[in-house]
């Protein structure tokens, strides 16, 4: 879509299947990207696949940095930041009853406290350019549940109450917080699946198949755009008709 042109547009877990797709669609599209990751040779690889794109190796997990991380990266954009991909995330998963407090603490810290922190200073940033995007990667999980995910869970469904609540806190100031809900998506994580535990996940799944991660990317892409201003709070869901809310 041509108006991300020269949008400013920090990605994070930009390293990993979905995260290389969404990076491939916003710089077709001219969008400006700082991508983030924690392995310096995966950024160095986006680095050398796309022309001037920038790269800041980040843990998101480093809670207490994450206001200087935003001041950095939106520096390295030429101090204005139009919007925020929130992809980065982890799993440990286990069976509740089994399921340790420092399992449970790292995740949820990661997917939704990381997460808040991200929106809360990019969104002080956007507060200046009087307006902005916050994109918030979650999961179809985060709607159903999933056994021995009660942490992953947890985290994806708290991002989706915590990003209507940022919409409704700012929506009048011109910025929209949203969400994607992608399903079961063609990863390095669902590569893993058993192939017959994969075959019961098809099944049920009207489309009859795992996403791709260009339909997520595909989604960021609208979310980001001038095309979703009048949208705000809401969750577009990406997979396949597997969960209809």
């Amino acid at each position: 879509m041509n108006d991300l042109k020269e949008n400013n547009i920090i990605v994070t877990g930009a390293t990993g299947g979905i995260g290389n797709s969404i990076i491939k669609k916003l710089y077709d599209s001219g969008a400006n990207i700082l991508a983030t990751g924690t392995k310096n040779e995966k950024l160095e690889e986006l680095k050398k696949k796309f022309t001037n794109i920038k790269v800041l190796k980040f843990d998101i997990s480093q809670t207490d940095n994450i206001e200087n991380f935003i001041e950095d990266a939106t520096k390295q954009l030429g101090d204005k930041l139009d919007c925020v991909v929130n992809n980065a995330g982890i799993t440990q998963d286990n069976l509740a009853i089994r399921m340790s407090i420092e399992e449970w603490t790292k995740v949820i810290n990661i997917n939704l406290t990381s997460t808040f922190l991200i929106s809360k200073f990019a969104i002080k940033k956007m507060l200046k350019n009087k307006k902005g995007k916050i994109i918030n990667i979650t999961s179809v999980v985060g709607h159903t549940g999933n056994l021995g995910q009660t942490n992953y869970t947890a985290s994806k469904a708290g991002i989706v109450a915590m990003s209507k609540s940022l919409a409704i806190e700012y929506a009048k100031k011109n910025i929209n917080v949203n969400c994607i809900s992608p399903g079961f998506i063609k990863t390095a994580m669902t590569d893993k699946i058993d192939e017959k535990f994969k075959d019961v996940i098809i099944s049920k799944i009207p489309s009859a198949r795992l996403g791709e991660p260009e339909d997520v990317a595909n989604a960021v892409i609208f979310l980001a755009s001038s095309h979703s201003d009048y949208i705000n709070g809401e969750t577009l869901h990406v997979n396949g008709g597997m969960y209809m809310a």
